[in-house]
């Protein structure tokens, strides 16, 4: 790659496939290399605008006619968790999450193997092999964490470690927010809500930091696979005249947000 393509980034556009996400039709993705000094500077600019960052791409869709894909990011100080949330934290009480450079391992791998063989078999990460899994943890040009959630056991309160992982989370931490890159975890452990739990941990460390969003990716209304994202209030999500706050009423008022 070119100093030239470096510094000032080229964007390209992909061929019509599939929709993952909404049957019958077909999705584009506008996307750019993350690479070089400027690297970090350039994914929060577009974070900011709406991408998403894969390994050292960021993208964002680019649809025909269609403009479901709505980036939100919780506004982390206002969150107050609801009941079903409160049960949430709760039911993981016994779970403490630790903060690790960007390294994978093969503790992580097995869990991700076993995410994706019980709930994504037959999605477009299901041939993943471990190498592809290291290149995804570890290439990034971007400041990016990996927080690994544990089991407490007899030494945490010494330590402050856990023992058995169940849950992993693969986060960009940008100058305004925590974005949520990807995050999976151990299926057997599904009635504990691990999803929403990493959310909420999210979101309370992002307090802690002084950082007022945690990027949440996409919601598609209507989407069984984003709907969730909607349940984090309040929440700005991007339209076309900037971020819009959408409060617990639901109501989305009619100035942008900064």
């Amino acid at each position: 790659m070119t100093q030239h393509s470096r510094d000032t980034p080229q964007f390209y556009l992909t061929a019509p496939s599939p929709c993952p996400y909404l049957p019958g039709r077909h999705e584009r993705k506008v996307f750019t290399h993350l690479v070089g000094d400027k690297a970090g500077d350039l994914n929060d600019l577009l974070t900011h605008g709406g991408f998403r960052r894969s390994q050292s791409i960021a993208y964002r869709p680019a649809c025909d006619q269609c403009r479901a894909c709505v980036s939100v990011r919780v506004v982390a100080n206002e969150f107050r968790p609801s009941r079903n949330f409160k049960k949430v934290l709760a039911r993981n009480a016994d779970i403490v999450g630790e903060q690790r450079s960007a390294v994978p391992t093969s503790e992580q791998y097995s869990v991700f193997r076993a995410y994706l063989d019980r709930r994504h078999r037959h999605g477009g990460m299901a041939d993943m092999t471990v190498l592809d899994y290291a290149m995804m943890v570890e290439d990034s040009h971007v400041e990016t964490r990996i927080i690994e959630y544990r089991k407490r056991g007899v030494d945490t309160g010494i330590t402050g470690r856990g023992e058995d992982l169940i849950a992993v989370a693969l986060t960009d931490v940008l100058s305004d927010g925590l974005s949520m890159v990807y995050s999976f975890f151990e299926p057997s452990q599904q009635s504990r809500s691990l999803g929403t739990f990493m959310i909420l941990d999210h979101i309370t460390r992002a307090r802690r930091l002084g950082l007022p969003y945690v990027y949440l990716g996409y919601w598609i209304e209507g989407s069984k696979k984003m709907d969730y994202k909607g349940r984090f209030l309040p929440q700005q999500r991007l339209a076309p005249s900037g971020w819009l706050r959408v409060d617990a009423t639901g109501e989305v008022p009619s100035e942008p947000q900064d």
